[in-house]
């Protein structure tokens, strides 16, 4: 298991746990990263990370990608 953040451009993973505050998982499943969702990383700027996640684009802040385990 490691962070978003590690994962290889292109990729598919699987979501295996959210962490971070019960506000922060709250979030972050509503945005669809939910254990077991698929998630690709499109690329990464500035610490920033641009994901693919139920068939949307979204993206996310370095730290809140820490926080989703893959």
């Amino acid at each position: 298991m490691m962070p978003l953040t590690f994962a290889s451009e292109g990729e598919d993973n699987i979501i295996k746990k959210v962490g971070g505050k019960p506000e922060v998982k709250k979030h972050l499943e509503n945005l669809g990263f939910v254990v077991g969702g698929n998630v690709k990383v499109i690329s990464k700027l500035g610490g920033n990370v641009i994901v693919s996640v139920k068939e949307s684009r979204i993206a996310i802040s370095g730290e809140m990608a820490q926080k989703i385990m893959i």
